[in-house]
């Protein structure tokens, strides 16, 4: 009687395993005969699929071998100890089906831990996933082509009305006195770059000396602009133009995005304010030429005297200049860039930002979107690495954006023609 109420149970167990006698994947050592001729179960006749755990077996008998090794309880034949297993039976006798997997030369030390298993699996699932072909979902589509749209609509690649600012002083000889380094042969290359006429002259004297408007060229004061002339911005004015312009557009950008708008004002101003300079880095790269330095907007170039012309100091400018050599390297596909402008515009340590999870959920459906993207648009046998080094290169950014704001603050003490509207970005104040 107890028997066949172990019997009962054993079956019913046998039943209730998640790893039934036709489950794959146990991790057993298998081999397949390179004949088509049938090949039989040694324990039960049935059809094998190929040596498990050193015997030829059907899965059936696989299964069970594994189950029964692993089960602490002592089986008990119900009648003679002497049962013939075949398929039809099989169930009935669970001591004498394990004794006949046994003496078949089944080994208990090939079965592998359910650990290893786990292990086995993910690594199949892994690959299954490897093989399968990346896509864009069509929410990632979305999130691309509203970018892409904001970009066109917003940021003009051409950069025609740049030669509406004010124009660049193409006099170095400041810098000269100064003892920097100068590159004669990468300044603006552009029909605008020639020496400021004699009102443009006085312009410049005006930032230095607003309180004498009015006084001609041959005056005291102007013997004192040329004294004074080492420590005047002379490309200023035309970065503080570009600057004004280049923030407009930004604002105007991130507008365009439903995701943006769809946060409270104090928030979209958080924002904007921690990404307007990484976002003309960004931007600006796309211009940048790595084989000379010099950033080629539409029918101006410039290089990296004619920032130090507008007071930024080296410190800042050799850093800036090695990122835009890293991040031009990577050769981005615009669709990289604009997913990497929303990276930084969706950032939700920035000061001032009052709903993180929902920005940082924004962050994270652009980030996904990118990584996304480059497994399935690029196919360098390193596309790997593209992400995370991107992902550097913002990081990288971040650490320029403070001692941006240093340096601006101390060129508006020196020479007070700064944007307005920088000086609002760079506030410290929501």
């Amino acid at each position: 009687m107890c028997c066949l109420l172990q019997l009962r149970m054993s079956k019913e167990l046998e039943e209730l395993s998640p790893l039934d006698d036709s489950g794959h994947g146990d991790g057993s050592e298998e081999e397949t005969e390179e004949d088509d001729e049938p090949k039989i179960c040694q324990v039960c006749g049935d059809k094998s699929t190929g040596y498990h755990f050193n015997a030829m077996t059907c899965e059936g008998c696989k299964g069970f071998f594994r189950r029964a090794m692993k089960r602490p309880a002592q089986l008990c034949c119900p009648f003679q100890n002497a049962c013939v297993i075949t398929k039809s039976n099989r169930r009935q006798c669970q001591s004498c089906r394990l004794q006949k997997c046994l003496s078949i030369g089944m080994k208990r030390e090939l079965i592998m831990s359910d650990e290893a298993v786990e292990k086995r699996r993910m690594q199949i699932r892994r690959k299954r996933m490897q093989e399968e072909p990346v896509t864009l979902s069509p929410q990632q589509e979305t999130v691309i082509q509203e970018l892409l749209t904001a970009h066109h609509k917003t940021f003009d690649m051409t950069c025609t009305n740049f030669i509406q600012f004010r124009p660049l002083d193409g006099d170095q000889e400041s810098m000269s006195e100064q003892g920097l380094k100068t590159n004669s042969g990468s300044v603006f290359h552009a029909a605008m770059h020639k020496t400021l006429s004699e009102d443009a002259m006085l312009q410049n004297d005006s930032f230095s000396s607003p309180s004498s408007p009015s006084s001609s060229f041959h005056s005291p004061e102007n013997k004192e602009r040329k004294q004074r002339k080492s420590v005047i911005f002379t490309t200023l004015p035309h970065f503080t133009d570009l600057t004004t312009h280049m923030i407009k557009n930004i604002i105007n950008f991130s507008k365009t995005l439903a995701m943006f708008r769809d946060l409270i004002i104090e928030d979209q101003i958080a924002l904007l304010k921690g990404a307007t300079f990484e976002i003309i880095l960004i931007h600006f790269n796309m211009f940048f030429n790595e084989e000379t330095g010099i950033w080629e907007c539409g029918p101006l170039q410039y290089c990296l005297d004619d920032a130090m012309r507008a007071g930024f100091q080296r410190h800042l400018l050799d850093h800036m200049m090695n990122f835009h050599y890293a991040l031009r390297k990577l050769h981005l596909h615009e669709e990289e860039y604009v997913l990497m402008q929303a990276i930084s515009l969706f950032s939700p340590d920035r000061p001032g930002v009052t709903h993180h999870s929902m920005i940082d959920n924004n962050q994270e459906i652009v980030a996904l979107t990118l990584k996304t993207y480059i497994e399935a648009k690029r196919s360098e046998p390193n596309k790997h690495l593209l992400y995370p080094k991107i992902m550097a290169c913002l990081t990288e950014m971040r650490s320029m954006n403070e001692e941006y704001t240093k340096q601006v603050l101390k060129i508006q003490d020196i020479q007070p023609d700064v944007s307005p509207l920088l000086l609002e970005i760079i506030s410290k104040d929501s």
